[in-house]
């Protein structure tokens, strides 16, 4: 074979079908005698439901079935992640909501216009119960709880000091900076919201599936393993395919208590059950972030950092969402970043409140970490009077440091985080944009400069196995097969990459499977940035055994030693002998009448997880008379390890970018202090269009992690990781001069107009506030540290 295609710009073989109409997504499918369910949802934050009458709308036309508690049951749906065992939710609401959207009684009929005509005929009674929306409140003596039973509205907290016995991580700080920080709750909003098709009835080609669900998730395996523990049924008689999934960012690990009542009402009722939600209720459904952060970081006058405090809340929503969770885990593991931090005194609780529960977005807890973290460092360079980039060269750990173990136990594989900054630096020259900066403050411009830069390291992979399959069919083509589930993210072409690298076979050839239990025998799905480090991994082993199968068979067919054969384009071709082939066919059928066919399974594990890294520099223009910021330029020096395929990393930095931006300039969900949801609709949540970004500058540096063959690291969230704060970090800088140390994100033209008007006037807030006093009870966590969930 002439080269490697591995390294180069490969054009995505799965977006034809995605751009034409070919593709299926759950909404699409249609199976002869599907029913469709509509849930009727509280409209209340926190009441008791009193009484439920579901007699006119079980009278409706076309209406087969209405649900309630007593009727599909109360065993809790198991869910991606169980926080508490004291907490959790079955199909419906069990005699108290929690929160707006809470869902109540499902309504089964023959179409779904049927279905939403009657419930909207189901008449609730409720007694209104207190209400607290705000993670600090909840916290507070005396507030509502969500469950009395608990004691508290504490889900998980976690208090660790590194080392052990550091004392107080301040005590020998010369200079200490103090912040409370906010990283707002946002609607993870992708294009396709939850959606599932439940056929209850044995498999026609398969009797011994006893159901099969088509599910919009990350983790079809996941999902199977859920709903089947839930039914009572054996994984092997449950059957999970996930189509074409439009989006998640997270928003769809495993399953959620809608789709076990949805499984419920179909074998209740024994025909096939549809439900996909409406834009309303993924509003709902999907939300991350929300946390406030309260962070203390020690210097000496030198610039080099002594110890750091953090005392951090979540956000669980409501039920113990695990999104509240991640500043336990994630968030704690991930607290030193890419700095020399001697010692860290780290606190954090998941919160209940009456919102929507919370889950995961795009980085889960790792870009909230770095947020808190690149901020302090930003608040520490203006007390130092240091550049932001001069006060993070003399803290980043040195290139000749790795593998290094950080003050929580994770231990770094590998990284030059230095030249990363370097070249983030060098691509936006940062003097001449400095210059331009102070050539406006000096003019008295109205809008103003401003450069900001952020360094992160983040945690992706996190060990273990993923399946790899790859098969040479008769025609000389391959099908191959992994355990993750693609959403988005490229795998088709990417594994196709691989086997036609490790094969000859050209891409066209070769055929993609995923995302069905029954065809795919186990598989981790998709999330942490897992896909091609693991899934990509065991495909190139199971491409590679394949090779040195062919290889002896083509020794054998070609009367040659194996050692004398060389792979091409062709086939295996004897060194020296012109005219000696076989190609891919020739051997497949050779192979399948000896009964060996040309196929490899393997589980290929990985050996802990991997640490991407890297420096982003946003450049925006802040409008004080306005207070609208607009992004001028984002430079993202993100290093991946080993690229594959540019344009698919090129994708997914650009991605992340946008979600970053967004998130620091105009995302953020918002409710009432009764719990109303106020931005439940895109009139309302600031989702930004094409008009509002701009061209990233995205490039990479790479280092290979040895880790796995691929030498791959994971590439799917770091946009979002390094670009929130390098914006933040920018408009904090346009302000700079007026005193302005800090600045909440979503960083909206009101907010910032008032800090403005604060630094005219001499009335701008100290960043700084006590935690809540809650942290005071946590005792100090000794043994090893849980790394946070994977999604």
């Amino acid at each position: 074979m002439v080269g490697s295609i591995l390294g180069n710009r490969v054009r995505r073989v799965e977006d034809p079908e995605l751009i034409d109409g070919r593709s299926t997504f759950v909404d699409d499918l249609r199976i002869p005698g599907t029913t469709h369910a509509v849930f009727v949802r509280s409209p209340l934050a926190h009441a008791t439901i009193t009484a439920i009458d579901t007699s006119n709308a079980e009278r409706a036309p076309g209406v087969v079935a209405v649900h309630t508690v007593e009727t599909l049951g109360r065993d809790w749906v198991p869910s991606f992640a169980q926080i508490h065992d004291a907490i959790g939710h079955g199909p419906l609401a069990d005699g108290v909501v929690r929160y707006v959207g809470d869902p109540v009684v499902l309504v089964v009929a023959e179409t779904r216009a049927q279905a939403v005509d009657a419930a909207e005929l189901v008449d609730v009674d409720y007694d209104l119960l207190d209400v607290v929306v705000d993670m600090e409140e909840a916290l507070a003596p005396g507030a509502p709880l969500q469950f009395p039973e608990v004691g508290s509205n504490i889900a998980e907290s976690v208090r660790a000091i590194h080392p052990p016995d550091a004392g107080d991580v301040l005590a020998d700080a010369e200079v200490v900076v103090r912040a409370r920080i906010e990283n707002q709750r946002l609607a993870t909003a992708p294009l396709e919201g939850n959606a599932i098709l439940v056929d209850p009835r044995p498999g026609a080609d398969d009797p011994a599936i006893l159901l099969t669900a088509y599910i919009a998730t990350q983790h079809p395996h996941m999902a199977r393993n859920l709903l089947a523990k839930y039914t009572g049924l054996s994984r092997e008689q449950f059957r999970v395919v996930t189509p074409h999934v439009g989006g998640a960012f997270g928003g769809k690990a495993g399953i959620g208590f809608h789709h076990g009542a949805i499984v419920a009402a179909a074998r209740a009722l024994g025909r096939p059950v549809a439900w996909t939600e409406t834009r309303s209720e993924a509003f709902l459904s999907m939300q991350g972030r929300a946390a406030v952060q309260f962070g203390e970081l020690g210097l000496t006058r030198g610039g080099r950092i002594t110890g750091f405090r953090a005392r951090n809340v979540g956000d669980c929503g409501a039920y113990a969402g695990f999104g509240g969770t991640l500043v336990v885990g994630a968030g704690h593991v991930m607290a030193q970043g890419p700095y020399e931090i001697p010692k860290i005194d780290y606190s954090a609780i998941a919160a209940l409140t009456n919102t929507a529960p919370n889950g995961a977005f795009r980085g889960a807890g790792r870009p909230e970490a770095t947020a808190m973290l690149e901020r302090m460092m930003d608040l520490a360079a203006d007390e130092l009077g240091l550049a932001p980039e001069e006060l993070r060269r003399r803290n980043l750990i040195a290139k000749s440091a790795f593998p290094y173990t950080t003050r929580t136990g994770l231990t770094y594989d590998n990284g030059d985080y230095e030249a990363a900054l370097q070249e983030a630096l060098r691509i936006a020259d940062v003097d001449a944009l400095r210059a331009e900066q102070a050539r406006r403050i000096e003019a008295g411009a109205e809008k103003l400069l401003g450069i900001g830069i952020s360094t992160y390291v983040e945690i992706t992979g996190f060990g273990g196995s993923e399946l790899g399959s790859v098969v040479v069919e008769p025609d000389g083509s391959a099908t191959v097969m992994s355990g993750t589930s693609a959403h988005g993210q490229g795998h088709a072409t990417s594994f196709a990459m691989i086997v036609s690298d490790r094969l000859g076979i050209p891409l066209e050839k070769i055929r993609y499977v995923q995302s069905d239990t029954r065809a795919v025998p186990t598989g981790g799905g998709t999330g942490g940035s897992r896909s091609l480090q693991l899934g990509g991994s065991a495909v190139a082993a199971a491409a590679a055994a394949v090779r040195d199968q062919a290889r002896e068979l083509a020794a054998t067919l070609l009367e040659a030693a194996p050692e004398d054969l060389e792979l091409t384009d062709e086939g295996f071709t004897v060194s020296g002998v012109p005219g000696a082939v076989v190609d891919w066919p020739a051997l497949a059928t050779a192979a399948a009448e000896r009964g060996e066919p040309l196929r490899a399974q393997l589980d290929v594990p990985q050996d802990g997880a991997t640490f991407p890294f890297g420096a982003h520099v946003s450049v925006v223009e802040v409008d004080t008379e306005t207070g609208l910021v607009r992004p001028l330029r984002h430079v993202a020096v993100d290093d991946c390890g080993r690229v594959l395929n540019p344009i698919i990393v090129e994708g997914q930095q650009h991605g992340g970018i946008a979600q970053g931006i967004s998130q620091a300039l105009w995302e953020q969900f918002l409710y009432s202090e009764d719990g109303q949801p106020l931005t439940s609709t895109f009139a309302d949540y600031q989702m930004p269009t094409t008009a509002d970004t701009i061209s990233f500058e995205a490039s990479n540096t790479e280092t290979p992690t040895t880790l796995n063959e691929l030498g791959a690291k994971g590439i799917g969230e770091s946009g979002t990781i390094g670009s929130t704060p390098a914006v933040q970090s920018a408009v904090v800088d346009a302000l700079r001069h007026l005193g302005v140390r800090h600045v909440d994100i979503p960083c909206t033209p009101e907010r910032v107009w008032r800090v403005v008007q604060d630094a005219r006037v001499g009335t701008l807030p100290d960043p700084w506030r006590e935690p809540p006093a809650a942290f005071d009870a946590i005792e100090v966590q000794t043994g090893e540290v849980d790394g946070g969930v994977e999604v």
